[in-house]
């Protein structure tokens, strides 16, 4: 029959948990630290419990060598003769065990220490059972007992443990009173110091999804899947949600017959705001659907490798958009994974106009820069307004007659210069001369000291001239057709009349 002793030890184990030979171990040691201190010797000491006088032996130990030689210790070693002369059935490697009186010799304060010894191996192991309990429930929903507060901290009763909630696991939204019954969260299981640290929560997303299962039938099934959730406690929760049956609304199973089943999670969330959104593979339809209550125009994938959004919503919308301190797009970029940036149709507008005026402004080209415009022509057009290649070329050819200066003639010539520099960009090569390829027209300039410079177009065909003296500048600035071929046609030369005569009119204008 087990003593007394042996059966408080059980009925200890059997309450924290623990195995009773844990127990009667740190019994044992803490005899032979006491045992140690009372004698004050270096001997290897120890302990046993006989389990049916509830009597604690304790023993010097010595390990039996053949020769004195190898004595290294004599508190630890003795030799094989002087064993045998103890016990004569020993051998080499055995171990020769010499009582320790105890029983009335130790006193209280042995006693003390023996009593801290032992709560110190119970907790250590108690500690070692919880951690190994819980270790592996990590996420799971168990209901809980509200058992004391400390400061900002409450403690709960979880069956073979007590649990922590500390203030951030904590919903603002909610208090405890003793002994009331919640479900809270295993959110993580410390090694502590003090003792086992199971800490529960009930600010993490795994309590909506919990309530949702048990709530509704859809989700618990598989029918109604949720695909992701987002969370601020105490504040709002969006939730989506997918079915799997084409004939399930799943945002319906969740919302329940005229928002029973909805309105039950609140209440057990104590009045905290949910959202339930239709899930959707595509980003731009399932972020439209995410911030909700706000209503998109347009939404643009950024980057869809580094997942970035832009959203552009009404200006009467934007605040509705973002939400309480950025809480709705904080809570939809949550729930999709991406980065969501929000902006008003004015801000969008706004923005547009500045790249398209930065783009103007890298575009701009100066006149110099285009071959055939001789500089008395762009010192005009310069004159005029004019200053860039992109504005004449927006210019029409009545705006440019407008200018002083200016004829049709001239305005060929610059409609000419302008194309043949914007096809010099596209096929990538500079136009270095004045004259084009064959089949367009050759520009002439022309000075006279103290005047203006005048530039004239005269077309003429490659395969039509017939020599370098055909086409002359004289030295008062005027050109001579009088070297002509005498055998060009008649066409020919009216041909050459019409183009000499308004560069004649035009250089007699500029003289007077």
């Amino acid at each position: 029959m087990a003593s007394e002793l042996y059966n408080t030890i059980d009925a200890l184990s059997r309450e924290k948990g623990i195995d009773p030979q844990i127990v009667v171990s740190a019994v044992e040691d803490a005899i032979v630290m006491a045992t140690r201190k009372y004698y004050k010797t270096q001997e290897n000491l120890r302990a046993e419990l006989d389990k049916e006088t509830g009597k604690i032996n304790a023993f010097a130990v010595k390990t039996v060598v053949e020769t004195p030689e190898q004595v290294e210790d004599p508190l630890l070693q003795i030799t094989l003769e002087d064993a045998r002369k103890v016990d004569p059935n020993l051998e080499v490697g055995g171990e020769l065990r010499t009582p320790k009186v105890t029983e009335g010799i130790l006193g209280r304060i042995a006693a003390q220490l023996a009593k801290q010894v032992i709560f110190q191996k119970v907790r250590e192991a108690e500690r070692d059972t919880v951690y190994n309990e819980y270790i592996g429930r990590v996420g799971e929903v168990v209901n809980a007992t509200v058992k004391r507060v400390e400061g900002p901290d409450v403690i709960f009763d979880i069956g073979k443990a007590e649990a922590r909630m500390p203030r951030k696991e904590q919903s603002r939204l909610e208090s405890f009173a003793i002994g009331e019954r919640v479900r809270v969260v295993i959110a993580r299981v410390e090694k502590a110091s003090k003792g086992p640290g199971v800490v529960v929560s009930r600010a993490v997303p795994d309590l909506v999804q919990h309530l949702f299962q048990t709530e509704v039938p859809e989700i618990y099934d598989g029918t109604v899947v949720i695909r992701a959730i987002a969370r601020e406690a105490g504040e709002r929760t969006k939730i989506a949600v997918m079915s799997k049956d084409k004939d399930v609304d799943a945002v319906g199973a969740c919302v329940g017959m005229k928002g029973m089943r909805v309105q039950s999670i609140i209440r057990e969330l104590h009045g905290e705001k949910i959202d339930i959104i239709e899930y959707h593979e595509d980003a731009v339809t399932f972020a439209e659907k995410a911030l909700q209550p706000a209503k998109v125009s347009k939404v643009t994938v950024v980057d869809s490798g580094g997942k970035h959004l832009e959203v552009v919503v009404d200006d009467s919308q934007l605040s509705l958009a973002i939400g309480k301190k950025g809480q709705n797009v904080r809570l939809a970029a949550k729930l999709l994974g991406w980065k969501i940036d929000i902006k008003s149709e004015e801000e969008k507008r706004q923005e547009v106009e500045q790249q398209m005026s930065a783009m103007v402004t890298q575009t701009a080209t100066p006149l110099e820069s285009v071959p055939g415009l001789g500089e008395g022509l762009v010192e005009k057009l310069n004159a005029a307004g004019v200053s860039t290649v992109e504005a004449l070329a927006d210019m029409t050819p009545e705006q440019l007659e407008a200018i002083e200066g200016i004829g049709p003639k001239t305005v060929e010539k610059i409609s000419l210069a302008v194309n043949n520099y914007f096809a010099s960009l596209e096929q990538g090569v500079a136009v270095e001369g004045e004259v084009a390829s064959e089949g367009e027209a050759a520009a002439v300039e022309a000075s006279e000291p103290g005047a203006e410079d005048i530039t004239a177009e005269v077309p003429v065909a490659v395969e039509e001239v017939a020599s370098p003296e055909e086409v002359a500048l004289s030295e008062e600035g005027t050109v001579e057709a009088d070297t002509l071929a005498a055998d060009d046609s008649e066409g020919q030369a009216e041909a050459s009349g019409e183009q000499l005569e308004p560069e004649a009119e035009s250089t007699s204008e500029t003289k007077e």
